[in-house]
C-alpha cells in the first residue's frame, strides 16, 4: 500500500455535500491518509460526490463505499470514473459479483475492499475473498451491532494471521480502540462518527492519528456492562431513552416529589396492597446499593405505603429512588432529604403492615410492566422503563 504506517481513513456518513467537504478539509489537516464516500452521502448526492472529493482532494485516496452487491462492474466502472481509487463492496455478493467487478477494477486500475458486515462466517469469507482477488478486507461492526457492545477488534485477531492481504477496522473506533486495533494487527482503521460528529474534526483527527502512530496498550478496562450501562443512563435525559425505544417505556401519572433530581437503577420490584407497607420496608433490605424500588400500591392512591423513614433507610442503603404507583408522605421530610421518589398523589395517612404481597415479582406500575433488574430512569420529565436484556444497546442508542 506504499505506507509505512497505519493508515487513517474518515467515513463521510453525511448527506450534505458542502459539509462532508468542510469536514473533509478539516480530517485532511488533523492527518486523514484516505477519504471515504461514504453510502448516505452517495445515495443523497450520487457520483457527484465522489468527483467533488476526488476535485478538492488530488493528492488523497478517495473510496466509494457503495456497498455492491450485484452489478459489479456497472458499480466498480461508475465509481472508478468519478474518481474513486478503491470501490467497497459486500463481501456477502455472489461470487459471481465479485469476480465481475474484479475485472472492471483490473480494467480501470482499481482497488477493491470488501466490507464483511453481516457475514455469517467472516474468516471463511474473508479466505474465499482474497482467493477472488480481493485488495483489501474490511472488518465492520454495524451500528445496530456497536449498540450491543459488540467491537471488531476480537475478530481481527483471529483474522490477522489467516489472511495475507490489508485489513481495514470499522465500527465506532475512537482514539483509543483505534489504537488497539493497530496492536491487534489492522492496517487501516476507518474512523466516521468520531471524526464526523466532532465539534473539533481536525483535533479528533489528529488525536485518533497519534494514537494509530504510536499505539500504546491498553491501561485500564472500561469497567462492567453494568457500569457502563449506568454511567450512559445518568448523561441522558428520560426523553432520550424514550426515544432511542421508539417513544415507549415512558410510565404515566407520576410526579416527582423532588423535583431537579435524577435515578437511574435495576428495579426491585414491589407488590402490595392498598397501604400495607411490610414488602416495601423488606424491599430496602432486598435492593443492593443503585437499585431503584418500584412499588405497585394495589391500585389505590389513598393510603401511603411510602414516608419519611423508608426514606432515610434507603439513602442508608444506598438506594437510588423509589417510584410509587400510588401515594406518598411526609413529603416535607422526603424533600429535605434530597432523595428521588416519584409517587401518583400526596396523602397524610399510611396504611398497616400486614404483609400482604411479594417481592421481585413482575409487576405492573404506571401503565408499564417492570420486571426485577429491567433499569429505571427518572427526572424531571418522568419516568422510563428499560428492558435488562436491552440496558446496555439502549443506553448506547440514547447517547
Amino acid at each position: 500500500m506504499n505506507h509505512d504506517h497505519p493508515i487513517l481513513q474518515v467515513a463521510l456518513d453525511i448527506l450534505e455535500l458542502d459539509r462532508a467537504l468542510q469536514i473533509a478539509r478539516e480530517a485532511v489537516e488533523g492527518g486523514v491518509d484516505w477519504i471515504e464516500t461514504g453510502t448516505p452521502l452517495i445515495k443523497s448526492e450520487g457520483m457527484n460526490a465522489v468527483r467533488a472529493l476526488k476535485d478538492n482532494f488530488p493528492g488523497h485516496t478517495i473510496l466509494a463505499d457503495m456497498k455492491t452487491m450485484d452489478t459489479g462492474a456497472l458499480e466498480v466502472e461508475m465509481a472508478v470514473k468519478s474518481g474513486a481509487d478503491i470501490v467497497i463492496l459486500l463481501g456477502s455478493a455472489d461470487d459471481s459479483t465479485i469476480a465481475d467487478a474484479r475485472r472492471a477494477a483490473n480494467k480501470y486500475g482499481a482497488k477493491l475492499m470488501c466490507d464483511l458486515i453481516s457475514v455469517p462466517d467472516p474468516v471463511a469469507r474473508a479466505r474465499e475473498l482474497e482467493e477472488l482477488g480481493i485488495d483489501i478486507i474490511n472488518i465492520h461492526v454495524g451500528i445496530d451491532m456497536q449498540m450491543m457492545g459488540i467491537t471488531p477488534i476480537e475478530l481481527l485477531r483471529q483474522m490477522k494471521n489467516e489472511i495475507h492481504i490489508p485489513i481495514a477496522v470499522a465500527g465506532g473506533l475512537d482514539a483509543n480502540s483505534s489504537g488497539e486495533a493497530v496492536l491487534a494487527g489492522a492496517d487501516i482503521v476507518i474512523v466516521g462518527g468520531n471524526i464526523v460528529r466532532s465539534p473539533d474534526v481536525a483535533a479528533s483527527a489528529r488525536n485518533i492519528r497519534q494514537n494509530i502512530d504510536a499505539p500504546m496498550p491498553a491501561v485500564k478496562d472500561r469497567g462492567s456492562i453494568e457500569a457502563e450501562t449506568r454511567q450512559l443512563l445518568t448523561r441522558v435525559s428520560t426523553p432520550n431513552v424514550s426515544d432511542a425505544m421508539h417513544r415507549k417505556g415512558a410510565m404515566h401519572g407520576l410526579f416527582p416529589v423532588n423535583p431537579g433530581l435524577k435515578m437511574v437503577g435495576p428495579a426491585v420490584t414491589v407488590q402490595t396492597f392498598e397501604g400495607d407497607w411490610a414488602k416495601t420496608v423488606e424491599a430496602i433490605d432486598t435492593a443492593q446499593s443503585g437499585d431503584v424500588i418500584v412499588i405497585y400500591n394495589g391500585g389505590s392512591d389513598r393510603v401511603a405505603p411510602w414516608g419519611e423513614l423508608a426514606t432515610l433507610s434507603c439513602l442508608n442503603k444506598g438506594v437510588s429512588g423509589v417510584v410509587i404507583d400510588g401515594a406518598v408522605r411526609d413529603i416535607d421530610d422526603i424533600r429535605r432529604l434530597e432523595f428521588p421518589v416519584y409517587a401518583r398523589a400526596v396523602v397524610p395517612n399510611a396504611g398497616e403492615p400486614k404483609g400482604f404481597g411479594e417481592i421481585n415479582a413482575e409487576i405492573s406500575c404506571a401503565g408499564q410492566t417492570v420486571r426485577p433488574g429491567d433499569y429505571i430512569v427518572g427526572d424531571d420529565n418522568g419516568i422510563v422503563v428499560v428492558p435488562k436484556e436491552r440496558a446496555y444497546e439502549i443506553a448506547r442508542r440514547s447517547v
